[in-house]
């Protein structure tokens, strides 16, 4: 079983993509039907500024904006599939990102 890292926080001005791989757990033939349902608590944005949740095969990539520096927010992804429903839960932070790089 592989565990992921967690993620990094999330900067409250920031709108960013998240994505939740169902392919390894879909079985043979089996494909995610209609659009999966994205909620969160109280607090971040899902989908803003006309962003929308897509699905890739068993990819399922969606947006996160807003949230106050210092919280904890639970997202949860539901998908339903020609044979079943799924769900899946993320915690997302807010707070300051790490500069990735300067050049001068």
């Amino acid at each position: 079983m592989a565990f992921l890292a967690p993620l990094p926080p999330k900067a409250p001005a920031a709108v960013l993509d998240y994505e939740i791989d169902w392919t390894n757990w879909l079985a043979n033939g089996e494909t995610i039907q209609g659009t999966p349902v994205v909620s969160s608590d109280a607090g971040i944005t899902i989908n803003p500024s006309g962003k929308t949740t897509s699905i890739s095969g068993g990819l399922v990539t969606f947006w996160i904006g807003g949230g106050t520096n210092g919280q904890t927010y639970s997202v949860t992804v539901t998908i339903t599939t020609s044979m079943r429903t799924d769900s899946r839960t993320i915690q997302v932070t807010v707070g300051p990102r790490l500069l990735l790089g300067v050049s001068s």
